[in-house]
């Protein structure tokens, strides 16, 4: 449960009338009037009617010794990530961000979430190297020691599972919190060598079209990726936030490519085939396709389209009163970059535009935020992102009459969460 803002008639700064009144629709404070003053709102708010506390005694002693690597405080070990497996299949399931623990747009690499389609294996990179073969002018292959001394280039962007958020296609709303409805993306800080960079090192054939990329876990993940991708801003990944990959999110080496769903970021690479054609693995032609109303499986979706979440406030939250609070959320694309975040608390009647903290970087996660004067009554919330390639995120009434109900993947239409008048937050339709 988050700390409401005091109250905006609070002793502390004596806000007047004309501030105390809502100044957005539905008490929304919109990107504009908050930046013209609308932030008297907030200021001197946040410690009215709190008495400031003693410190203990025991903070003037000497405290714990040296780590060898940090941990979060106790406190804070319920930020975890939640696990969903297969009994079926083992090795088989996921694991989500929670997002409406975190704040910022780069998530910690322990919280990144995961998606195995046989569990992680358990590698010797000692032993590791990836192979750069058919249409090329020479095979090429590259063991970890080879691979450091190439030039390095550090991204920051989103990697998102096609599947996130594939509970809202189902015809009631799931309740769960933000991040395990849709934390199937993170923010992360990849590090490593262009893949155009070891491309061109190897010589392409004309005829090569498309690179085919393998890992090395036991479901055999192979996709197939066109060349101009390749070409353009895929890394070959060896950190992640500034430390070695872990194995659960492809330790040695995987693939990082931005803004494409994240099946294509193939983990524990093994191989890339330079081809004419494409595989249609199964994960080109199966597992990762949508299939439409009018019976038309939509195949290699590959970018990832514009969306965003509210995640502070989130279902399974309360709040305990009336005032003003910052509704913040997350956005991104990959198409681009984040243009704009309108957020609505009238069920989308009136939309307000909120606040983008920056920077605002390329297909990377976008933390937008706007403060909510809640006057107690019944609201619904929901946000809607636009991204610099013109498009903007849908309503569900629209994403399913686009492609219907039998899709299972590519889910990125707006959603809502309603505030009850007893400050109760809940998953909605609209």
């Amino acid at each position: 449960m988050r700390r409401p803002y005091a109250s905006v008639l609070s002793p502390v700064g004596q806000l007047n009338k004309q501030h105390a009144e809502p100044v957005g629709p539905a008490g929304l404070i919109g990107r504009r009037r908050f930046l013209q003053g609308g932030g008297a709102l907030l200021a001197g708010s946040a410690m009215a009617g709190h008495a400031v506390a003693q410190e203990p005694a025991s903070w003037s002693r000497p405290g714990l010794a040296f780590s060898n690597y940090g941990q979060p405080a106790d406190d804070q070990i319920t930020a975890i990530r939640w696990i969903s497996e297969n009994p079926a299949v083992p090795g088989d399931g996921v694991s989500w961000t929670p997002l409406h623990e975190l704040e910022g747009t780069i998530t910690p690499n322990g919280l990144h979430f995961e998606r195995h389609h046989n569990g992680v294996p358990q590698l010797d990179a000692s032993q590791w190297s990836v192979a750069i073969h058919g249409l090329t002018d020479r095979a090429l292959r590259f063991d970890l020691e080879a691979l450091h001394r190439y030039p390095m280039q550090s991204r920051i962007g989103f990697l998102e599972c096609g599947g996130n958020s594939n509970t809202l296609w189902h015809p009631h709303p799931v309740q769960a919190a933000a991040g395990h409805l849709h934390g199937l993306v993170s923010g992360c800080e990849w590090t490593g060598v262009p893949l155009s960079v070891l491309l061109d090192e190897a010589g392409l054939d004309p005829d090569a079209q498309w690179v085919i990329a393998d890992g090395l876990d036991a479901s055999g993940v192979t996709v197939s990726l066109p060349i101009a991708k390749c070409l353009d801003d895929v890394l070959v990944a060896l950190y992640q936030n500034g430390e070695a990959l872990r194995p659960e999110n492809g330790y040695p080496v995987r693939l990082f490519v931005p803004g494409w769903e994240g099946i294509v970021n193939i983990k524990w690479l093994r191989s890339l085939q330079l081809s004419a054609k494409p595989l249609w693995s199964k994960f080109d032609t199966v597992s990762y396709t949508d299939l439409h109303a009018d019976g038309i499986a939509e195949r290699m979706t590959f970018e990832m389209g514009v969306k965003s979440v509210i995640t502070s406030p989130s279902p399974g939250q309360r709040w305990s009163s009336s005032g003003v609070y910052e509704v913040r959320g997350l956005a991104w694309s990959g198409a681009g970059t984040v243009q704009r975040v309108d957020v609505s608390a009238d069920g989308g009647s009136n939309w307000a535009q909120a606040i983008l903290q920056e920077p605002v970087l390329d297909k990377a996660l976008t933390r937008f935020r706007i403060p909510w004067q809640w006057d107690g009554s019944a609201q619904t919330l929901l946000s809607r992102a636009v991204d610099s390639a013109g498009q903007v995120q849908p309503s569900r009434a629209a994403l399913l009459e686009a492609k219907g109900g039998n899709a299972y993947h590519h889910y990125n239409a707006t959603v809502s969460w309603q505030v009850a008048e007893s400050g109760v937050i809940t998953h909605v339709y609209l």
